[in-house]
């Protein structure tokens, strides 16, 4: 179960990085509100994971997934670079994720 909250609270990362950029430095109702949100939710979902998962590993799954989350929904939906270089880089981060998991 710790692992299922962990990887939904790494997506939630994403929601929250992505409402931040929405946000216009806060000056922007809704999207300061699901920021907010989807913050909050996120980080209670990593501090219970971390009951159960080493802080070093879960902590570097959860930034991984948002991080990747972040760049992919920047690359799909906001315009932003999709070079090979970057999407291998960001290969190399899901594998890094996946071997967290793996050597647990």
């Amino acid at each position: 179960m710790a692992w299922l909250v962990l990887v939904i609270s790494g997506m939630l990362e994403t929601a929250w990085a992505i409402a931040l950029d929405r946000s216009a430095g806060f000056s922007r109702l809704v999207p300061s509100l699901v920021f907010a949100v989807t913050l909050l939710l996120s980080m209670g979902g990593l501090a219970y994971a971390l009951r159960e998962i080493p802080v070093g590993t879960g902590y570097a799954v959860w930034v991984g997934i948002g991080a990747v989350g972040t760049a992919l929904v920047g690359m799909l939906a906001l315009g932003e670079s999709t070079s090979l270089p970057r999407i291998l880089c960001l290969l190399l981060v899901v594998a890094g994720v996946v071997g967290l998991k793996i050597f647990h």
